[in-house]
């Protein structure tokens, strides 16, 4: 109500007492403690800057209802063959595209369907150069019966994305209403039928 709380810096420093003789805090990294206060300090922020709006101070839930969690330079390492070390277990993932740079962040995901993504930022400098091919200038206009009309005359269709994947759309509904309600099996084909609809777009 008075916009006052324990700021960023005193529960880091309280923080740092605690992880001296608690072996729960001792698990937790200090660049994860560091994270953690941040978050909170964001949410109490936008708590006294919103608060008439109904924003309420942060709260507390379940770790395995959280989006998300960040690890910036400790409490994790590389291990080579695609596989990285957090904390006192190694987790086996697969690359979309080389490493390049020094990694500043690895953040952990989780989607509505369960799934894990690793998001490493690195810090890089690329050197790039603008070239002009050409001393023209090309227009483009959106449309709904046609995707893309170019200033040259030429046409672009649209690619209809959904109407490609009916046919596999329609077979894991299926396969999903075929299912016993509240089985393992048909949580799988529930998640099955989500990545038809998502992976189009």
């Amino acid at each position: 109500m008075w916009g006052k709380h324990l700021s960023c810096a005193k529960l880091q420093a309280h923080i740092a007492k605690l992880r001296k003789r608690n072996p729960f805090w001792q698990s937790v990294g200090s660049q994860a403690v560091q994270d953690i206060c941040q978050r909170i300090e964001k949410a109490y922020q936008l708590f006294f800057k919103h608060n008439k709006k109904g924003v309420r101070p942060p709260g507390f839930k379940k770790v395995k209802k959280y989006k998300s969690f960040t690890l910036k330079q400790a409490g994790y390492k590389f291990l080579g063959g695609n596989r990285v070390k957090i904390g006192n277990r190694v987790y086996q993932f697969w690359k979309s595209r080389e490493i390049e740079g020094t990694v500043k962040t690895l953040t952990i995901k989780r989607t509505p369907l369960g799934e894990l993504f690793m998001v490493i930022v690195v810090d890089d400098v690329l050197n790039t150069e603008i070239q002009f091919k050409t001393g023209k200038i090309a227009g483009f206009d959106f449309g709904l019966k046609t995707f893309l009309t170019c200033s040259d005359g030429s046409n672009i269709k649209s690619p209809q994305f959904l109407k490609q994947s009916l046919s596999a759309i329609k077979k894991a509904s299926r396969q999903h209403s075929k299912k016993l309600k509240g089985s393992s099996n048909r949580e799988r084909a529930r998640k099955n039928l989500v990545r038809k609809h998502c992976c189009r777009f």
